[in-house]
């Protein structure tokens, strides 16, 4: 494995950790661990966003050379 291919399946990895972090914080406050402006639920939505965010970037730069 190329230094390149391990960066790539590293952050592959490490976005889909984001994301599902995400998905459970979220998970805990619609459970009722928390309401609706709880900062608990703001980091949700940011790891998750950023999760996805981090999938898409990849995804685009995966053609590229």
């Amino acid at each position: 494995m190329s230094g390149r291919q391990v960066h790539r399946s590293g952050t592959l990895v490490f976005s889909v950790v984001m994301a599902a972090i995400g998905v459970a914080l979220i998970a805990q406050v619609a459970t009722g661990d928390g309401g609706v402006l709880s900062a608990r639920l703001l980091l949700g939505v940011l790891f998750l966003a950023g999760g996805i965010a981090r999938l898409y970037l990849e995804h685009k730069r995966g053609g590229q050379a």
